[in-house]
């Protein structure tokens, strides 16, 4: 089942949710109560080409961690 993330525009969390494809657009309350919560494009699973992954960090290629 796939996996969804959310975002509350009134505390501000980030939180996900399991349910089915077709559920996918339904409203997510978050976990604090709030019901204005929208849901987060995420790319995960997207593409199926060849490509790696880019690097968490954003500092161009080692991902920030070595070449500061």
């Amino acid at each position: 089942m796939p996996t969804y993330e959310f975002r509350c525009r009134s505390c501000g969390s980030t939180f996900e949710v399991r349910r089915p494809m077709s559920a996918s657009s339904d409203p997510a309350p978050c976990p604090g109560g709030h019901e204005d919560t929208v849901k987060l494009l995420t790319m995960a699973g997207l593409g199926g080409g060849s490509a790696a992954p880019a690097p968490s960090g954003g500092g161009g290629c080692c991902g920030g961690g070595c070449c500061g």
